[in-house]
C-alpha cells in the first residue's frame, strides 16, 4: 500500500507557505481598506 499523505517535513513546509500567504493577503487587504477609507469614509 502506498502512503498518500504528506510527510512531517512536507506538512511543515506547506504550513509555512500557507501562513506566509495568509499574512501577505491580510496585509494587502489592510492597506486596501486604509486607502479606500482615506478616499471615501464609509462610516
Amino acid at each position: 500500500m502506498s502512503d498518500k499523505g504528506m510527510t512531517e517535513e512536507e506538512a511543515r513546509a506547506f504550513h509555512g507557505y500557507f501562513v506566509m500567504g495568509f499574512i501577505g493577503f491580510t496585509a494587502v487587504a489592510i492597506v486596501a481598506h486604509f486607502l479606500a477609507w482615506s478616499w471615501r469614509p464609509w462610516l
